[in-house]
């Protein structure tokens, strides 16, 4: 007589002791890539991370970063200068008024510049 079903597998000690380690690794497996990818990332100390492209030094003074901001400032300014220049209309007006709000910026930190050099001076 032809049997339908398939004899069940054999449950030796040997096999079943292997069984367990290979699901104690697979749990394992499974663990570390749930958490690798659900898992939030422990809080990070921002003096430790740096998670910018650019930063400015820490220990950089003042006077030297108010006098960086002026220069850039004086660089924004030409760029939309030219840039207005070569513009009509609307558009015109939009890049000169964009070029005022940097002047504007930069005679502020020209004033502030010039606020933490008289208070080093007064040192």
């Amino acid at each position: 007589m032809f049997k339908i079903t398939p004899n069940p597998p054999s449950t030796d000690a040997a096999d079943s002791t292997s069984s367990r380690t290979d699901s104690k690794k697979l749990d394992e497996a499974a663990t570390r890539a749930l958490d690798y990818y659900l898992k939030p990332p422990a809080e990070k100390e921002t003096s430790d991370a740096i998670d910018t492209l650019f930063i400015i030094a820490p220990n950089i003074d003042a006077e030297c970063l108010l006098a960086n901001l002026s220069e850039t400032l004086a660089s924004a300014n030409a760029m939309v200068s030219d840039l207005a220049f070569d513009l009509e209309g609307s558009r015109r007006h939009v890049a000169l008024g964009v070029q005022q709000m940097i002047e504007l910026g930069q005679l502020l930190a020209n004033r502030a510049l010039d606020v933490v050099e008289v208070r080093q001076n007064v040192r």
